[in-house]
């Protein structure tokens, strides 16, 4: 008896990695077709880029290859974490994304001082006290498969949203530099001498999103709501879902906008209230 529970066992094992082996190749055969479509169509654009004389083949080429690459590592890397019962993965995944997207929008404004880690901050404190709302209010379960997808998109608006609004800051103070010393010379404090600057910054941040929010399903369909549709889910459902990604991504981008003004501004001046040098240089 013995013998034969280790004999099943064995097979068992050796089903289970044959299986996973198949579903590899199998998922890396489906990829040959739509990997041939983007080669050719991205072959086309850098024909025009060449014959337009743009000079941004090579860095569109680069690009490609790169979002290949990554999407289809991510890809293999999803499959194997949504199989994962240990919610552990997605705080991983999570920690990662954050962190890629601080660096991704510090480098918009790579003379602000600490910018990836006042990005990175900001990303996460904003990301993490929605999802954590989305989660309470019991909207998604708590699994990788749900919480993951969503946490990226909430991440990615969040950078774009936090990159510029360092970047725009960086240069209106730049540009505005004796009318904030002004201000400092006459008893402002740093807060009241950026302020206007500040708000300009979070105004340019925030207006693709709410752009986005206010022509969303007149100009085109949001992705979260054409992959259900796609996949075969009714329009009504997909767009409940819409509504709820769609509104916890522009809070997330607000917050994570908003506090990254605050967290930058103690980098932005000396402790004797002067304009660091760092931050008058040009970008």
């Amino acid at each position: 008896m013995v013998g034969n529970n280790t004999s099943l066992g064995s097979l068992s094992k050796q089903s289970m990695a044959t299986d996973r082996h198949k579903i590899w190749a199998d998922n890396s055969i489906g990829m040959l077709e739509p990997l041939l479509a983007v080669i050719v169509t991205v072959a086309g654009a850098v024909v025009v880029s060449y014959y337009q004389q743009l000079g941004i083949e090579q860095e569109m080429t680069i690009s490609i290859i790169r979002g290949i690459i990554q999407l289809s590592i991510i890809g293999f890397v999803l499959e194997f974490i949504f199989k994962q019962p240990n919610v552990v993965w997605i705080f991983i995944a999570y920690i990662f994304m954050v962190t890629v997207a601080g660096n991704t929008a510090g480098r918009r404004a790579k003379h602000v001082p600490r910018g990836a880690y006042v990005a990175g901050g900001s990303i996460l404190v904003g990301t993490s006290f929605t999802l954590t709302l989305l989660v309470a209010l019991n909207l998604f379960p708590f699994t990788p498969r749900f919480i993951i997808p969503i946490a990226g998109m909430m991440v990615g608006t969040s950078m774009r949203v936090t990159g510029l609004v360092l970047k725009q800051m960086h240069d209106d103070i730049r540009i505005q530099q004796g009318l904030i010393e002004t201000a400092l010379a006459l008893g402002a404090t740093p807060r009241q001498a950026v302020l206007k600057q500040v708000q300009r910054a979070l105004i340019v941040g925030l207006s693709p999103a709410l752009d986005n929010a206010k022509t969303v399903g007149l100009i085109s369909l949001p992705g979260a709501m054409t992959g259900l549709i796609m996949g075969g889910a009714s329009p009504l459902e997909a767009i409940q879902l819409q509504l709820m990604v769609m509104n916890m991504m522009l809070g997330a981008s607000t917050f994570s906008g908003v506090l990254v003004t605050y967290l930058s501004w103690p980098f932005l001046f000396t402790k004797t209230y002067q304009l660091e040098t760092k931050v008058l240089i040009a970008e």
